[in-house]
């Protein structure tokens, strides 16, 4: 029998920059499912367009909390408005927040860890793996080919930390990567 947080039906999508989350996503909105659009890309073009400092190239701090908060508020929405059986997707986590924190040596405070252990998405989590061929730069994604690298082990090993599962899924056509994703939730 599943466990509660085995059955909660808020999947993370997740992994580096640049693998394809946001193709994948798209393609799994137009077969009917819900999805929630990666934050830290809104949060960028935001702050670009008004010149602020919450950017991973000026104030990283004030940008990792800012993502964070928006993620937890983006999960806290969606159970909030949740009447469905279908699995949500999410293009990125609050988690996702917490490894760039990781990365850039930023402390994460008590409030943050606390809210990270007991607001759960879905024990699996779905991660893309670098994928070169690929893998492009633009005005939000600044990170070269070695970031990226290193952003999807960071990802690992924070998943990890706080106790999710974490499914690879594979380089392929997106329509089989969300064929993929979809046959994985319905077996398990």
């Amino acid at each position: 029998m599943k466990t509660q947080r085995e059955r909660i039906p808020f999947y993370i999508i997740t992994g580096g920059p640049g693998v394809g989350k946001t193709t994948l996503l798209e393609e799994l909105q137009n077969r009917g499912f819900g999805t929630v659009p990666e934050i830290a890309r809104k949060l960028i073009k935001e702050q670009q367009e008004i010149d602020g400092e919450a950017l991973p190239w000026k104030n990283k701090k004030r940008y990792m909390t800012l993502m964070f908060h928006r993620s937890v508020e983006s999960l806290k929405t969606t159970i909030k408005a949740y009447s469905g059986t279908q699995p949500v997707f999410f293009d990125r986590g609050f988690l996702d927040a917490l490894c760039y924190a990781s990365m850039e040596g930023i402390p994460i405070d008590q409030e943050m860890k606390t809210v990270s252990e007991t607001l759960r998405y879905n024990t699996s989590v779905f991660i893309l793996p670098p994928w070169q061929e690929i893998y492009q730069t633009d005005e939000q994604r600044k990170q070269d080919w070695n970031e990226a690298v290193f952003t999807y082990n960071k990802m690992i090993q924070t998943y990890r930390g706080y106790q999710y599962d974490l499914i690879e899924v594979p380089k392929t056509s997106v329509q089989d990567r969300a064929d993929f994703i979809v046959d994985f939730i319905k077996n398990n």
